[in-house]
C-alpha cells in the first residue's frame, strides 16, 4: 500500500505537461491495491478538473447507471481504481476536448497498473483507452471495437465514451444499452 501511495502522489504532483494544459495540472485518478474493478477512460474534462473528482459530471451519472453502482461504491477506491490515459484536462479542440496527454502513460501507466494486482476487469472507455490497452487487437474504429465486446472478455470491456456527446451513437447503436449494458453490469456486480 505504501508503495502505491507514494506513486499516486507524485503523479498528484506531476508537471510533466504543465506547458501545454490550458488550466494548468491537476492530476485526476484514484486507486487502491486491493481495487478490483479499473475504468480508464480519455481524460478529466472541465468539471471533473474544477471539482478534482473523476467522472464528477453528466458522462461519471451515465456511466455508474451503466454499471449500477451508486456514487459511494463507484468512488471506493479499495474497489474501484479510476486511471484515465491522461490525468489531466488537455485543452479543447474544434470538436470536443483535445486528446490525452501521452506524457501520463509513457511516465506513470505501467508503474501504476504493476500497482494494482487485484484487477479482474479493467473498462476501456472510449477509442484512446481501447487502442493503448489492446493495441493491435483493437479494431480499426470504436464502433467495430465495442461491437466485439466478447472478445476481450473476461480481462477486458471496451465501451463508447457516456457522454451527452455521444447520444447519436448510442441511439444508432441501441444493442450497446440492452445487451452489453446488462451484461457488464451484472459482471460488475459479481466483481464488486
Amino acid at each position: 500500500m505504501e508503495a502505491l501511495e507514494s506513486l499516486l502522489e507524485q503523479v498528484r504532483a506531476c508537471r510533466l505537461c504543465e506547458e501545454h494544459l490550458p488550466l494548468g495540472p491537476r492530476p485526476v485518478l484514484a486507486a487502491s491495491p486491493s481495487a478490483r474493478l479499473l475504468i480508464v477512460g480519455q481524460a478529466p474534462g472541465t468539471k471533473v478538473h474544477a471539482s478534482g473528482i473523476p467522472w464528477n459530471d453528466q458522462s461519471g451519472k451515465r456511466l455508474r447507471h451503466w454499471l449500477g453502482l451508486e456514487p459511494e461504491v463507484f468512488y471506493d477506491a479499495s474497489k474501484v481504481a479510476i486511471i484515465p490515459i491522461g490525468f489531466c484536462y488537455p485543452g479543447k479542440g474544434k470538436s470536443g476536448d483535445l486528446p490525452p496527454r501521452r506524457e501520463c502513460t509513457q511516465h506513470w501507466h505501467q508503474r501504476l497498473l504493476a500497482q494494482l494486482p487485484n484487477i479482474q476487469l479493467t473498462l476501456l472507455i472510449g477509442k484512446y483507452a481501447q487502442d493503448y490497452f489492446l493495441g493491435n487487437q483493437a479494431k480499426a474504429t470504436l464502433t467495430e471495437t465495442v461491437t466485439n465486446w466478447h472478445q476481450y472478455l473476461p480481462q477486458y470491456m471496451p465501451m463508447p465514451h457516456p457522454s451527452p456527446l455521444n447520444q447519436f451513437w448510442l441511439r444508432r447503436h441501441p444493442w450497446f444499452e440492452a445487451d452489453a449494458v446488462p451484461y457488464v453490469r451484472q459482471l460488475v456486480q459479481q466483481i464488486l
